[in-house]
């Protein structure tokens, strides 16, 4: 190399110089880019951002705003609420117009498997008690709901009905005592009655005096909200 040629006097020494100094440069270089490495990689490695949890809604024609459109109804309003004041929460509604106890028993491990809900909001009941059916047999299934849901590590909120003692009064009665009953036993909360603040305003039902108007549907957002948003947590 020309700095080893003893004809050049001096360039060695400034040879040598040039070295050391891009030696220096590049340590330098390379530890500057070790301190910047951390931070790069951090936004690198940064953790996607939380899919929004879910609430399922499992219930009948009440909740399936049956005569009306589904935007209308008191799930979609509750929807459109958390959109406003929660939004890392969304709502899926599956509730099918007729359903009974057994029908929403028969779904709720496929639902469950399909959304994997942080909540279960469970309304069935109404047309197992327009049926007459077996009060034990809508017991076990609304059971069976709550076992798979907390088995699934869901909250549950158990919305209860009232029917008219069209089968006598023991009937009527043991049917209000299943939710009872049954939020005691698993320790869910318990709304008792769906349609307690319109019940007795004729004016907020369709014309079958069983499936509430579009006007009477914020009022039961409102009814089902005050048991939802502590479970919003």
């Amino acid at each position: 190399m020309f700095f080893n040629n003893v004809r050049y006097g001096g360039s060695r020494s400034r040879a040598q110089h040039a070295i050391s100094w891009a030696i220096g440069w590049l340590l330098a270089a390379a530890l500057a880019a070790l301190a910047v490495l951390p931070v790069s990689a951090q936004t690198a490695l940064a953790a996607p951002a939380k899919s929004p949890r879910t609430i399922l809604v499992m219930g009948d024609s009440l909740s399936a705003a049956y005569g009306l459109s589904s935007a209308q109804g008191w799930v979609a309003l509750t929807a459109d609420r958390l959109t406003k004041t929660k939004p890392g929460w969304r709502v899926v509604n599956a509730s099918v117009s007729g359903e009974t106890t057994a029908g929403g028993a028969s779904r709720v491990t496929g639902e469950l498997q399909r959304h994997r809900p942080a909540v279960v909001v469970i309304e069935l009941g109404a047309n197992d008690g327009l049926r007459g059916l077996q009060l034990q047999q809508t017991r076990a299934n609304l059971e069976k709901m709550i076992q798979a849901a907390q088995k699934a590590n869901a909250k549950v909120l158990l919305i209860g009905m009232r029917i008219p003692p069209n089968y006598g009064p023991d009937y009527t009665r043991g049917f209000e005592n299943n939710y009872t009953a049954l939020a005691t036993q698993y320790k869910v909360p318990l709304l008792p009655f769906l349609l307690e603040p319109i019940a007795l305003d004729r004016n907020a039902f369709q014309a079958d005096n069983l499936h509430p108007v579009a006007t009477a549907q914020p009022k039961l957002r409102d009814h089902v909200w005050k048991a939802l948003e502590p479970l919003l947590k």
